[in-house]
């Protein structure tokens, strides 16, 4: 036993040493801009309301799923989505100046989810209005009327979203559909972006017509910027639609997060 505990004692300075070794160079990949962050920007502000639903039903491992992007019926009027921080507050141009910010980061989104899902094996397709201003919210081709169609016809629509910043919003997390049929996709997602109430607002339109609304995080701070500088922007789109995929894979084949 002391001769265990002697060689322990000699050797700790090189264990140390190994450590700090791999430190620097975790903080080094960092710095370079290889990975996103040391830490998951998206849990710097995830909701923080009251809510008790817990999704228990279980799904299929063919589950249909339908990835939109929301709001991308609806630029011109007042569901256009948020300008957020920088172009409001800081005056920064609009990433694309015939959409909302909020819209041109939900496509991206929509699409590197749907992208890495199918890589996943995972059952899932985006939809694509491919009308920006749809003023009636019950045409067929809003998101809300395919969404609903997809969930009537047993499938999960998922819209994808960023809360708005400051003050206005609340954070990442699902809104789920007002049902008593919740499901463990609902679940796994808001275990890994947080739980809105199903009431939320009064029950949302999305919510009222069984699609599910995930808000990815307010459009503020260091996940916007990271979006915006060219540099971070792949990496941190990869990183969110993992967050996402890595959920929805969870469920469906029966190994939820922690």
């Amino acid at each position: 036993m002391r001769l265990k505990q002697s060689f322990f004692f000699r050797a700790l300075p090189l264990i140390c040493g190994v450590l700090f070794s791999m430190e620097t160079v975790v903080q080094k990949t960092f710095a370079e801009g290889n990975l996103v962050s040391r830490k998951d920007v998206l849990l710097l502000n995830r909701v923080r309301l009251k809510s008790v639903w817990e999704g228990k039903a279980e799904v299929p491992a063919n589950l249909s799923i339908l990835i939109l992007a929301g709001h991308a019926d609806s630029q011109g009027i007042s569901g256009a989505g948020t300008a957020g921080e920088a172009v409001a507050l800081k005056g920064a141009k609009p990433m694309d100046a015939s959409i909302s910010d909020e819209l041109f980061w939900n496509l991206l989104i929509r699409d590197a989810v749907v992208q890495l899902g199918l890589e996943q094996g995972l059952n899932i397709r985006a939809y694509e209005p491919g009308i920006r201003n749809i003023d009636d919210g019950n045409h067929p081709l809003t998101n809300w009327s395919v969404g609903a169609r997809h969930a009537r016809a047993g499938g999960y629509p998922l819209e994808i979203h960023f809360d708005s910043y400051g003050e206005y919003g609340f954070g990442s997390g699902l809104i789920p559909a007002i049902s008593t049929k919740l499901n463990v996709v609902d679940e796994s997602l808001a275990l890994a972006f947080g739980r809105y109430p199903m009431f939320f607002r009064g029950g949302l339109g999305a919510p009222r017509r069984e699609i599910r609304v995930l808000e990815i995080g307010k459009l503020e701070g260091e996940l916007e910027s990271k979006l915006r500088d060219p540099n971070s922007r792949q990496n941190t789109i990869d990183a969110i639609a993992q967050k996402v995929v890595t959920a929805l894979v969870g469920a469906i084949r029966g190994k939820p997060l922690p």
